[in-house]
């Protein structure tokens, strides 16, 4: 015999001492018959709404699913995956008016078996189905605050062995990417240029280290390989970290196996995915993930297949030129999250309305904090070191410039014409062969002033490079001019003087990204140019105080933003020494160092510079 009772304003039946939610059909089926469960209540024909809700409340996401009538509600319990879909209110029985297969069906591709408390994870399967299915099952009342640090465990950076202190926002983004990746498969660090990007790795490495997780993959733009090993030598010497590139790189993975950061290029992953997968990556990281934003593009596909339990993208610039730039950073980092490519260009426009779909999903997996932001946590300058390492044609020809200088040195010659010759191939080697190629392919040094610049012009900034050589200006404008189109100014020695303020006026008025172009020696005294808040200086000077010079005229009073200060060298190469050798002389507080054209009576400089050969 079936016995029925009300349970939290729920109408159940026990039978053989077992408990049972009837379904609002077998109920009605029942009243209709004449045998109604309980003579005590009403039986309405009639049906009640459904609403269901995601809200954020502190540091927790709520999931909540309510029937309602007449300004009346009841949370629906969710028994064995399956909505109660009836409830009394009132004395009176209604039946949920709404077919909830869609609802249960999200609930059990996100596993919630009960409401309140959800995890981000469960948030982002419940919104990944709403995309996917192109439904709205929820009104989503939820604000992700990336810069509250109450999100999950606060992690202490004291804890691991970071010889770096982070700023707290750099602490707020380390919490945050060790907290998603404990329940998702990746996530998106998005800080625009000049935040620490890499420091919040090497910690987030560090703190996994420690967790005796690992090895860590990390494939970056070919510029920056060199200055990924720099970092983790210099900030966290526990780690030990492997540039797999070049033409001598490792072919056998059981050799990577004594490393715990393998730092490799993306078109070495191409060649070489099949034995980078033969290890089982803990965390795969792209750098510059905008990288892989052609969804067709054998680069994307290939990071795709990286066989990695975690995953982060890296990049100042998620979105670029279309919405479908989106689209594959996240179907790296959460793969389908977005479902497949053709139905997402089906759905989502390429337009702001576009964006706002994607906003639920993104603001799960991304972390982005602007500079404006956290100005307040920035000192006024940030001096950013960029080692680079030549790519293979590029050092094969630098060694054979090394060979004509031993000669000349050997002979009697001390050798001074063929430094001025290597610096100015570290410049770009279109400087001395006179080539008319493309000038981004030639350089590797030449394709992280393009990266730089791209970030600059996201942000609607200006910068100010600064280049001894009057080729290169000609090279940068050349380029500019053909590939991006940016607003720009030069002034060098063939500039009249009395021409020179009114293109600093004209830069400074600018309304927009714009690059001005300046010869250290010609420009880096005396003007104010401090609409610029960017400054690259793309070969170094031995004068250190002809550089801080040059740095000055953003760095000044009137500027009202962080500056940030780029120099970009070449490792193992003459730049290599002069870079040395400035910070050496820096350090005791010394102005010159060899006079402003390497001049000196010490000449172990010009022997260390001719005996330093880059890798290939």
């Amino acid at each position: 015999m079936t016995e029925w009772k009300i349970e939290d304003d729920i109408l159940i039946s026990f039978k053989d001492g077992n408990k049972f939610y009837p379904s609002a059909q077998e109920v009605f089926s029942l009243v209709k018959e004449g045998n109604p469960p309980l003579s005590q209540i009403r039986f309405s024909s009639l049906g009640c709404n459904l609403t269901a809700s995601l809200q954020s409340s502190e540091n927790s996401l709520v999931l909540s699913i309510e029937a309602e009538k007449r300004g009346k509600k009841k949370i629906l319990p969710i028994v064995n995956g399956k909505l109660v879909d009836h409830v009394i209110l009132c004395n009176t029985w209604y039946h949920v008016n709404k077919n909830l297969d869609d609802l249960e069906g999200c609930l059990a591709k996100a596993a919630v078996y009960e409401q309140g408390t959800i995890s981000r994870s469960q948030y982002v399967k419940i919104k990944q189905y709403e995309f996917t299915h192109q439904v709205q099952l929820f009104d989503d009342f939820v604000e992700f605050d990336s810069n509250s640090q109450k999100n999950g465990l606060d992690i202490n950076p004291s804890e691991i062995p970071l010889r770096a202190t982070l700023f707290e926002y750099q602490h707020v983004g380390f919490n945050w990417i060790c907290n998603t990746l404990e329940g998702l498969s990746g996530c998106v660090l998005g800080d625009e240029m000049g935040l620490g990007k890499t420091m919040q790795i090497i910690a987030t490495m560090l703190f996994f280290q420690q967790k005796n997780k690992g090895p860590f993959l990390i494939v970056a733009p070919i510029s920056l390989l060199a200055n990924w090993k720099r970092e983790c030598n210099k900030f966290a010497p526990t780690l030990n970290v492997y540039v797999h590139h070049g033409s001598n790189r490792i072919s056998n993975y059981k050799c990577l196996e004594p490393y715990d950061v393998v730092v490799t290029s993306y078109s070495t992953v191409i060649n070489d995915l099949p034995m980078l997968n033969m290890a089982r990556w803990y965390l795969a990281v792209l750098d510059e993930a905008q990288n892989i934003k052609n969804p067709d593009s054998i680069r994307k596909k290939t990071c795709c297949r990286i066989n990695s339990e975690k995953c982060i993208a890296v990049t100042g610039t998620p979105f670029e030129n279309h919405i479908t730039d989106i689209w594959s950073i996240l179907d790296f980092v959460y793969p389908g999250v977005l479902g497949d490519v053709e139905s997402f260009r089906e759905c989502i426009s390429d337009d702001v309305e576009g964006g706002k779909k994607l906003e639920p999903i993104l603001s799960a997996m991304m972390v982005r904090r602007r500079v404006k932001e956290v100005a307040d946590e920035l000192p006024p300058r940030i001096d950013i070191e960029q080692p680079l390492q030549m790519s293979e044609k590029e050092a094969k020809t630098y060694s054979m410039l090394l060979s004509e200088a031993k000669c000349e040195s050997e002979s009697g010659n001390p050798g001074f014409g063929i430094l001025q010759k290597l610096r100015m191939f570290c410049t770009h080697p279109h400087l001395i062969d006179d080539e008319s190629g493309n000038p981004f392919d030639d350089s590797v040094k030449f394709q992280r002033f393009c990266e730089l610049v791209e970030e600059i012009i996201e942000k609607g900034e200006k910068a100010i490079v600064f280049t001894s050589y009057k080729k290169m200006f000609d090279v940068f404008t050349g380029y500019l001019k053909k590939n991006v189109g940016v607003k720009n100014w030069s002034i060098n020695g063939e500039t009249e003087i009395s021409l020179r303020q009114k293109i600093v006026d004209d830069f400074n008025r600018y309304d927009g990204s714009a690059i001005l172009f300046l010869n250290p020696r010609a420009a880096g005294t005396g003007l104010n140019i401090t609409g610029a808040n960017h400054v690259i200086h793309y070969n170094l000077e031995w004068n250190p105080s002809l550089e801080d010079q040059a740095s000055a005229r953003a760095y000044r009073r009137g500027q009202e933003k962080t500056v940030f200060v780029y120099r970009l060298y070449y490792q193992n190469t003459v730049e290599q020494i002069i870079q040395d050798r400035i910070n050496r002389k820096r350090l005791i507080a010394e102005n010159a160092v060899v006079g402003t054209e390497g001049f000196d009576n010490d000449y172990q400089d010009v022997i260390d510079a001719l005996n330093l050969v880059p890798n290939f």
